[in-house]
Parts: structure tokens; sequence; C-alpha cells
């Protein structure tokens, strides 16, 4: 398998992402940027409060970013990552096709998760059935029938997890958006695809036991496993064991954008409100340099 090495790999191409990235690759690391511009919350949003800026779109900024970053040297890889783990040293990635990276430090900046189903029960039966994390939760569903629910690579990577664990995995999507080597591994799983439905509630009073599909259909389940979009944030940090906030939906930075775990940072949306374009850039900016710095340390 080929390995990609770099100094800075920074997960997420929205504004607090390019902003680390320019920084980074001004410092002369070598910086990879992962992610699809497509998903940030910036590109269908239309600025109007950010200084020395009368009016643009979210689009045009992200353009403008992209190409910047890519003039002072760093790199784009329009993929999810699946998996993260210590290596030696740094850190080993691996995206949805399968590519392998290395890297001596990492800047997350991939936004924070907003999608829920908003269906019948989701809220009710958190906990209790219904879960937002196959790495988390999947092994208390060893040899029971579960469901996963998303059609992008969070969900089919999660689906292919849960294919070891559980007796039978349903994926229940509208229709999926992964990349050919997910899709292969997914057409070559024991996983029933449902396509074309969506969720339409989870049933169940002290626990899940079924899930009501748009065409009225019903599959009984005892998991439920909502795994939309990309990876996120308490999957990534169940892995590197990265310190949440209390409620377990933001991740702790100090004023460098430092986590708990050397060579890792944060920054924009991940950490915390307000929701503003100018604190995601301005914690890109401090995050890629620090990075950067700590990426060129030698190793020990």
């Amino acid at each position: 398998m080929e390995i990609t090495p770099c100094d800075v790999v920074i997960l997420g191409s929205g504004p607090a992402g390019l902003q680390a990235a320019i920084h980074a690759a001004r410092k002369k690391a070598s910086v990879l940027v992962v992610g699809k511009e497509v998903k940030s919350s910036l590109y269908h949003a239309h600025i109007e409060n950010y200084a020395f800026l009368f009016k643009a779109t979210g689009e045009e900024m992200l353009k403008v970013g992209v190409e910047q970053a890519k003039n002072f040297g760093a790199g784009f890889m329009e993929e999810d990552i699946l998996h993260i783990s210590p290596g030696e040293p740094g850190f080993e990635l691996t995206t949805e096709s399968g590519r392998a990276i290395t890297s001596r430090a990492l800047v997350i900046a991939t936004g924070t998760s907003r999608n829920r189903l908003n269906v019948r029960g989701e809220k009710e039966l958190l906990g209790k059935g219904v879960s937002y994390c196959v790495d988390c939760d999947g092994n208390f569903y060893k040899g029971e029938e579960v469901a996963v629910i998303g059609g992008e690579s969070a969900a089919v990577d999660g689906a292919l997890t849960l294919t070891k664990i559980a007796k039978k995995v349903h994926l229940v999507c509208g229709a999926l958006e992964v990349s050919d080597a997910l899709a292969r591994k997914l057409a070559e799983s024991t996983i029933q695809v449902h396509t074309e439905v969506k969720v339409k509630a989870i049933l169940g009073e002290s626990t899940v036991t079924h899930i009501l599909l748009s065409d009225e259909s019903r599959i009984p389940v005892s998991g439920v496993f909502i795994e939309l979009g990309a990876k996120g944030l308490v999957e990534l940090s169940a892995l590197l064991g990265i310190r949440l906030d209390d409620e377990m939906k933001y991740i702790q930075t100090n004023k460098k954008q430092e986590t708990n775990i050397p060579g890792i940072y944060a920054a924009g949306d991940i950490c915390g409100p307000p929701w503003q374009l100018a604190k995601a850039v301005g914690e890109g900016c401090i995050a890629g340099i620090e990075a950067a710095v700590y990426a060129k340390k030698p190793v020990r």
C-alpha cells in the first residue's frame, strides 16, 4: 500500500481548515487537507458580517481559500477519513478509498455535526438502542439485529464494522455517496441495503424494537446507529482519546488550540460556539502555526 507522508494533516476544508492550511504551509510544513468543501456549513452561506468584506457567498470564499492554500504548497484530498490511530511518530490515517497517510501533527477542523434524523423515537430512545457512534457502542449488540442509517462513508464503514459483531445488519439510505472502493466492500458484504426509503420513526418503549420506514414496512432491530455524513467528533475522539466538554459536543483546547493529545489541534465550530466565520479563521490561524511548529520538532 502506498503511504503519503506529511508534516501536518488537516481534517476539514472549511474556513478553519483552510486558514490552518495557509499558515502551516507558510511555515514550510508539508500540508495535506482532507475533506470536501461542499460539506462545509459555509458553502451555502451568504456573508456580510466579516471585516474587510461587504458581501460574498460562502462558496466564493471557500474557492479563494483553496487556491490560496494551494499557492502556499498545501495539497488536497477530497475524501473522508475513516480511521486514525497513533503512529511512530505521529499518526496514521486511512481514507474511504483505502489510502494510507502518516502525519506528525493533526488539525481537526471538521465542524460540528448537526445531523439528526429528527424522527419520532430518536430523542426518546437515545442511549436505549439509539446511538450516533458505532465505534463507541457497537460491541453492545453482539449477536443482535441492528440498523445503520445514512448513505455516506461513516454509515457504510460503520455497517461493515457491525458485520463482525451483530447477527444481521441493515443499511437504510436514500442513496449511496461513497467511494468506489467502499461501495465494492458493501456489495461484497452480508449487509442488507434498503435504498429509496427513509426512516419514518424509531419504535419501542423502554428500548428500541423496530424502525418504521417511509413505505410503512418495519424492520425488527435492537440497535439503531445514526451515521449521517463523514466520521464525526465522537467517533474520532473515541479512537484518539481526545478530551471533550461535559456534554460530549465539542473538543476542549487551550489558547494554542492544543488538545490533550500532543500533536493534535482543533479549530472552528468543533471547538464550540459562537458559530462565526471570524472565530473559525482566527482559531485556524493559530492551529496551523502551532501544528507546523510541532511537526518540525526533532523526533526524540
